[in-house]
């Protein structure tokens, strides 16, 4: 299993704070108290390392699908006034990503970036409607050749207290390609043209760069 470098320090952290633990209870209570802890400081690590793992895809990527950013459960499908950067009705597709999830998020699309900020803020819930405008958050909007622009934004959850984001105004990204990390429970919304054909419904389970959220016709 591969690790990803965004959890370096905390698996590292984690390793010696479960260690030290168990030898703890080895010291008060010998070998019975280091048997009783031994499982669960174990799966306390198993827990982190899956949490950072890195999963296996091969995706089949097209140049006019927009594909999940995130692995998750669609929370959020619904017409909406994006007012930050694109100035327009959109389609708020909302993908939430439990603890359970991988928490890599991906590019959905090729393009060139061409806003990114960071936003300060809350930590309501992730599902919760407030969580879009009101959480911590960062927003990056990014155009394809043609022109279309696509908003997303990643939510730092209740449990969630960073976000890391790889986007750089005017630089290039490509389809698959990792657009940053939430660490622990999140969601991340995509705003899309209201001609988009939405591919997913509510409740529905998705899996990042491959699962197909929506079709977007090429701008002539």
């Amino acid at each position: 299993m591969r690790v990803h470098k965004e959890g370096y320090t905390i698996i590292t952290i984690a390793f010696f704070l479960l260690l030290a633990i168990d030898l703890i209870c080895y010291f008060a209570f010998g070998k019975l108290g280091l048997y009783i802890m031994l499982a669960p400081t174990l799966f306390g690590l198993i827990f982190v390392l899956r949490f950072f793992r890195i999963p296996k895809r091969n995706p089949e990527l097209k140049i006019n699908s927009i594909y999940s950013p995130a692995d998750g459960v669609v929370v959020a499908i619904e017409e909406v006034e994006e007012n930050e950067f694109l100035n327009a009705r959109c389609i708020q597709v909302s993908v939430f990503m439990s603890v359970w999830n991988v928490h890599i998020n991906w590019f959905p699309f090729s393009g060139t970036v061409k806003y990114f900020k960071y936003h300060p803020g809350n930590f309501y819930l992730a599902w919760h409607p407030k969580s879009s405008t009101h959480n911590e958050r960062t927003s990056i909007a990014v155009e394809r050749n043609d022109g279309m622009t696509v908003m997303m934004r990643q939510i730092a959850g209740f449990v969630a207290r960073r976000i890391i984001c790889y986007a750089k105004e005017r630089n290039a990204v490509t389809q698959s390609q990792q657009m940053g990390f939430i660490k622990f429970g999140s969601r991340v919304d995509l705003f899309l043209p209201l001609d988009s054909e939405i591919k997913v419904q509510l409740n529905q389970k998705v899996v990042g760069i491959q699962t197909i959220i929506a079709e977007i016709k090429e701008r002539v």
